[in-house]
């Protein structure tokens, strides 16, 4: 005799008129008493998955400009051909722009304000090594909380504002011991492993193209400008592939050894998304990065943001005296604003 099938219920599955669907709305499972039945109830407020928080919205187009509209209106014409995003240890490059202009962030519309020590989150015009320059003095990271729309979102308006060459900087901890703290190095490619893109989401072509080009994200013309200006003072640089995570967690020695059997050099918390959008604006990249730390693993004793942060300062000199040279050696540029 064939031995009879249990049924499912037997078995002890669940009725499929007892499971949860799955939709905007989330359902859970609790006891009616103590060893008594569980039952499905409806949650009232709909979940925020990762790719709507993600997702840029459909209205990008007319933040940018409400949000340039108001730099405008509140530091007068402010229009650039050059950028900078300054990372820790180079805010002091904000005070010396003369004849400055600022502004918070928390001043422009759907801007978000920098919560980390060391970004004075703010935006600043004027001059610099001869040249008419827009400032990000600070940058807004992910991992405080915002979409990578929004973390982009000034980079948008330095473009919108007439940028045509960024310059972006920031502190990365080495994953190999070739690079040691206080170098310097200069990005000629990078590996996006946050999880996300700031291009998610409806695509306004007056902004950029669907899917733009990443061959060339860090532009070949100023790596070699970067490297003749550095070969000429003196300044020491490596070159290398920078790796962008999310962050807030310092990476684990696993992880360390991971990136780099990948192919990067360096890792942080920041900057790909911008040159991410910057490219997908049309301007031209120049990235370099301050060496602060040995990944995890590499080093003795443990990571922590203040001996990060102390690390980049000290490299400010010749940080600062490398893209000052790179942008007074610039050729004479005009603004092109990027008005969506």
């Amino acid at each position: 005799m064939a031995p009879r099938k249990r049924s499912r219920a037997a078995a002890g599955a669940v009725p499929a008129s007892k499971v949860a669907r799955i939709g905007p709305h989330a359902t859970m499972r609790t006891p009616s008493g103590p060893g008594g039945p569980r039952v499905l109830h409806r949650s009232r407020q709909p979940l925020m998955t990762s790719v709507q928080f993600d997702c840029a919205p459909a209205d990008l187009g007319d933040r940018v400009r409400q949000a340039a509209h108001a730099v405008v209106e509140a530091l007068g014409p402010v229009q650039a051909p050059i950028g900078l995003v300054l990372g820790s240890g180079l805010g002091g490059v904000a005070d010396e722009i003369a004849d400055a202009r600022s502004l918070p962030y928390g001043r422009i519309p759907h801007f978000a304000a920098s919560t980390v020590p060391g970004h004075a989150g703010k935006l600043v015009a004027g001059r610099w090594q001869g040249q008419t320059v827009l400032a990000l003095a600070g940058r807004v990271h992910g991992y405080e909380g915002h979409p990578p729309w929004q973390v982009t979102l000034p980079v948008r308006v330095l473009a919108a504002l007439g940028v045509q060459v960024l310059v972006v900087t920031n502190a990365a901890g080495a994953v190999h011991t070739a690079l040691q703290p206080g170098d310097i190095l200069l990005m000629n490619d990078h590996i996006n492993l946050t999880g996300a893109n700031p291009l998610v989401g409806p695509n306004d072509d007056r902004l950029g193209p669907r899917f733009p080009d990443m061959t060339s994200a860090y532009d070949p013309e100023l790596r070699a400008l970067c490297e003749a200006e550095a070969a000429h003072r003196g300044i020491a640089i490596k070159r290398g592939v920078y790796c962008g995570l999310s962050g807030p967690s310092y990476e684990t020695p696993a992880e360390v050894r991971m990136i780099a059997l990948l192919g990067a050099d360096v890792v942080g918390m920041s900057t790909v998304h911008e040159v991410i959008v910057a490219r997908h604006m049309g301007m031209r990249v120049l990235g370099l990065s301050c060496v602060t730390n040995l990944g995890a693993g590499l080093g003795e004793g443990t990571l922590d943001h203040g001996h990060v942060a102390e690390v980049a300062l000290d490299s400010t000199a010749q940080m600062t005296a490398l893209v000052a040279a790179v942008v007074a050696s610039l050729p004479e540029l005009e603004a092109v604003p990027r008005q969506p």
